[in-house]
């Protein structure tokens, strides 16, 4: 198996250039500079953590294919004001298949060309789920409080939250939790000359490995959900 090195700055400058052009055949005629540069380390990357993703869930998709762990370049603009055809920002995914994929538990690595992030949450999470994400803090805090203790640096909780507590005076600790509409516990790098280093996997495999408390946290709000009839 070949080993990953790190993307290179080809790959970066291509990024920053299809945001400029953004037209097909623009991106037919520097593919190669895509399939090479971006797409090869991006198989090698996934290839390389996937030992490390299935000590944490065995049955995660680990495929290093596009659609599978690696994000497509390609914008679906069907039911977007953005016409653009392509995304400036590639990423690729730890997840379990799923026809609701969206709003699973989902480790993610994504480059642009000047920042990276990495980290775990929900692409976009249903009001069920975090009803019941609330509900399991309540029923038990003090093991909620236990299992976020993995969200330390260089990770910070991100997401939308109501405008308004959802409960009054309750503990800061909790409440930048539960008062969150979606989340994710993320990091957000701009020294993107991280992502050119061979080392790069196993910072992302440490990291992912941080946070496999608050991912079986998750996946237990997972089965809860589907409960029939709950």
């Amino acid at each position: 198996m070949n080993q990953f090195n790190g993307f290179t700055q080809a790959g970066l400058n291509f990024l920053q250039d299809v945001w400029i052009h953004n037209s097909k055949p623009w991106f037919e005629e520097h593919r190669a500079i895509y399939d090479h540069e971006l797409i090869k380390p991006f198989r090698l990357l996934v290839e390389q953590l996937t030992p490390t993703m299935l000590k944490i869930d065995e049955r995660f998709e680990t495929r290093p294919a596009i659609g599978k762990t690696i994000a497509r370049i390609h914008r679906d603009t069907r039911f977007s004001k953005d016409k653009s055809l392509y995304r400036s920002r590639l990423w690729l995914t730890f997840k379990r298949p799923s026809r609701d994929w969206k709003e699973a538990p989902a480790y993610f690595f994504e480059i642009s060309a000047d920042c990276y992030r990495y980290g775990l949450g929900y692409y976009c999470a249903s009001k069920q789920t975090m009803d019941i994400f609330r509900e399991e803090i309540l029923n038990n805090t003090a093991k909620f409080l236990e299992i976020t203790r993995c969200v330390k640096k260089p990770f910070e909780l991100v997401g939308e939250s109501y405008k308004r507590p959802l409960i009054k005076e309750q503990d800061a600790k909790i409440a930048t939790w539960y008062n969150r509409k979606n989340l994710a516990v993320m990091v957000t790098n701009n020294h993107i000359e991280d992502v050119l280093r061979a080392d790069l996997a196993e910072k992302l495999a440490k990291g992912f490995k941080q946070l496999f408390p608050l991912y079986d946290y998750l996946m237990c709000i997972e089965m809860i959900k589907n409960i029939p009839n709950l």
